[in-house]
C-alpha cells in the first residue's frame, strides 16, 4: 500500500508538466519582483514628479488620534494611540498590478494567437494538392500496363 502511494507520488511528482509548472511559478515570482521595481523605482518617480515630487507610498489618512500635518508616513505609525488608513502604499500596488496584467495580456495574446495560428495551418495543409500533370501521366501508364498484363 504504502510502496503504491511512494510510486504514485514519485510519477505525479516528476512528471514534466509538474516541472514545468514549478519553473513558470518560479519565473512569475521573479517576474513579479520586476515589475515592483520598474513601478517603484522607474514609473512612480517618473509619476511623483509629473505631480510636484509627490511620494505615493507616504500617503495617508488619519483615522484615529493626532498626527501633525506634514509627518512623514513612519513618523507617523511611531505615535501611539494613531490609526492611519495608508493608502498611499494600495496606489503603488494597484498601479504595478495594472502594469504586470497588461505585460501579462500582450505575452498571453501573443501566445494564444501564435497557437491558434499553429494550429490552422496544419488544417490547410491536411488537404493534398492535386498531382502534378507528369504525376497523372505515370499514374494512367501505371494502370494500361496492369490492364495489358491481365
Amino acid at each position: 500500500m504504502i510502496k503504491k502511494i511512494v510510486s504514485d507520488f514519485k510519477e505525479f511528482a516528476f512528471k514534466g508538466n509538474l516541472i514545468d509548472m514549478a519553473v513558470g511559478i518560479v519565473i512569475g515570482g521573479a517576474f513579479g519582483t520586476v515589475v515592483k521595481s520598474l513601478v517603484d523605482d522607474i514609473i512612480m518617480p517618473v509619476v511623483g514628479r509629473l505631480t510636484g515630487g509627490v511620494n505615493f507610498k507616504d500617503y495617508y489618512f488619519v483615522l484615529k488620534g493626532e498626527v501633525p500635518a506634514g509627518t512623514a508616513l513612519e513618523a507617523a505609525k511611531k505615535i501611539d494611540g494613531v490609526n492611519l488608513l495608508t493608502y498611499g502604499n494600495f496606489v503603488t500596488s494597484f498601479i504595478s498590478f495594472l502594469i504586470l496584467a497588461f505585460v501579462l495580456f500582450i505575452v498571453i495574446n501573443k501566445f494564444m494567437t501564435a497557437l491558434k495560428n499553429k494550429l490552422e495551418k496544419p488544417a490547410e495543409a491536411a488537404a493534398p494538392a492535386a498531382p502534378g500533370e507528369e504525376i497523372a501521366l505515370l499514374t494512367e501508364i501505371r494502370d494500361l500496363l496492369k490492364n495489358e498484363k491481365s
